[in-house]
């Protein structure tokens, strides 16, 4: 699998957070070996097998059309995701990992094309489209993750607010800092 690729995942994960609890940091912990420069990815546990299932499967069971992630965005996230201290990244355990790849079976088209029809429906810059169907698609389906995975809720919910606020503290458009400030602090 490409670095892209991951990166992709990773972000598109990311942005479904609540909904997917999980991905964004798995796809961090798991980057291939081509990346052991980064030392918080090199010194990482092997995932759980469910985990590593969930990285590879999750952008696939999320079968999104029109929804896109502007690369600051991408930047962003990852940087928060390769950032994850060991203590964070025990939260990725075998049972929380499997309770995610079965919500995440059972419910990512929905997802997706909530996802779609928001940011279609969401009014432009890119970032506000991504930061509005974000956090709408996000609130609508977290309460409906399961309870095994709420420490990977939690730590998805931290991704989540430093990410948006970096974005909208380094901001140059006045209607992406707005659209961040106004998704950061998450559901």
């Amino acid at each position: 699998m490409s670095l892209s690729r991951t990166v992709q995942r990773t972000v598109l994960t990311t942005a479904l957070l609540s909904v997917s609890v999980l991905a964004v940091p798995s796809t961090a912990l798991a980057v291939p070996s081509r990346v052991q420069a980064v030392p918080s990815v090199a010194k990482a546990a092997p995932l759980p097998p469910a985990c590593q299932e969930a990285l590879l499967e999750t952008f696939d069971k999320f079968p999104v059309v029109d929804f896109t992630v502007p690369d600051k965005v991408k930047n962003t996230m990852l940087g928060e995701v390769l950032g994850l201290s060991e203590a964070d990244q025990a939260a990725f355990t075998e049972v929380a990992c499997a309770a995610w790849n079965t919500w995440a079976t059972e419910n990512g088209k929905a997802v997706a094309t909530d996802l779609d029809t928001r940011y279609r429906n969401a009014a432009g810059p890119v970032c506000n489209k991504f930061a509005k169907s974000s956090i709408a698609t996000i609130k609508k389906y977290a309460p409906n993750v399961p309870a095994a995975t709420r420490e990977l809720e939690a730590l998805a919910k931290k991704v989540w607010m430093h990410s948006m606020e970096k974005l909208a503290a380094e901001a140059t458009n006045a209607d992406c800092r707005a659209a961040y400030n106004g998704v950061k602090a998450g559901w």
